[in-house]
């Protein structure tokens, strides 16, 4: 497996070293920050753009000790903008939206999103697909509908990931979905958002190619569905089903912000600006779980994710 030191993408020293700092309402009140985090989960918008440069991003990792990330770009060039300034540091993934948050429920309706995502995975730079809402009954019919059905089919041609969000509140449409497309990585965005732990557990019990991120499972986003007591510690039954599939979860910010907009015309988003208390949560929950299970949700199972040469063949362990 290749390791990705701090240093080696120039993350700032004061950040990375071994120290601990203090979090103001935090129960834990300390938070260890030397944990590399492999980010999966970011955004990169034109309401973004308008507040936050490409370079201030890279800035904003350094500060937060990301040593990779997933961007998404809306649009999809965006990303490209980030990865050009590290292009060995940054994950660029097809985004499907041109720019408003309406997307996530007309995207599927748009034919020409084939041709564009094509394009964009033959030019070499882009090594995702999404993040692709499956909204309604989406998933029910996934073969049904042929820009997600030709999606899905670009990622197993070109052998990169695609990265959905659903919010059903059963299993089987993402079961539907993954059984019939086992040859095709899936990262399902913040753990089925609106899931139980035990459905969660179903999905990846019977589709080993997915894996789940944690981005804004956190205090501020998914309010009814929290994966940490007050204390920030995680709740019983997801600590569970972390430590039963330690290799099969990943760390991601979610950097959309505030939460309850969607894409504002007289708005910028700023969430950018909130990566390392996003951040800080998840590296919180990680202290208390073994350091070798920390290590891999934090960053080691998303780097055999998305290295080709270091994927072991699939299961749970």
């Amino acid at each position: 497996m290749c390791l990705w030191p701090a240093f080696k993408y120039g993350v700032a020293a004061s950040v990375m070293a071994v120290f601990m700092v203090a979090v103001p309402g935090s129960a834990w009140g300390r938070v260890p920050v030397d944990l590399p985090v492999f980010d999966v989960h970011t955004h990169y918008k034109w309401d973004q753009a308008e507040v936050t440069s490409a370079e201030e991003v890279i800035d904003y990792l350094d500060r937060a000790g990301v040593t990779r990330a997933v961007v998404i770009g809306t649009p999809a060039t965006l990303a490209l903008k980030v990865k050009r300034l590290a292009p060995e540091r940054i994950v660029a993934f097809y985004g499907p939206y041109l720019a408003s948050g309406l997307e996530k429920f007309t995207w599927q309706s748009r034919s020409a999103l084939l041709d564009e995502v094509r394009d964009g995975l033959l030019s070499g730079q882009y090594g995702g697909i999404g993040e692709l809402h499956l909204i309604g009954g989406m998933s029910n019919r996934w073969d049904r509908i042929p820009v997600l059905a030709g999606l899905l089919q670009l990622a197993r041609k070109h052998d990169v990931p695609v990265m959905i969000h659903t919010e059903y509140s059963s299993p089987h449409p993402t079961l539907r979905l993954c059984r019939a497309n086992q040859d095709i990585r899936i990262l399902l965005a913040h753990a089925g958002a609106t899931l139980k732990p035990g459905d969660v557990a179903r999905i990846l019990d019977a589709c080993p190619n997915l894996s789940a991120d944690l981005a804004a499972r956190d205090p501020w986003r998914y309010l009814a569905y929290p994966i940490t007591d007050e204390e920030e510690r995680l709740l019983p039954a997801w600590r569970e089903l972390i430590l039963r599939y330690p290799n099969r979860f990943m760390i991601g910010s979610d950097t959309v912000w505030p939460v309850d907009r969607v894409s504002d015309w007289d708005e910028a988003d700023t969430g950018w600006e909130q990566l390392e208390r996003f951040l800080g949560f998840h590296r919180r929950w990680l202290s208390d779980l073994p350091e070798p299970v920390r290590q891999a949700v934090a960053w080691k199972n998303a780097e055999r994710f998305f290295d080709k040469a270091s994927r072991p063949a699939t299961g749970n362990q």
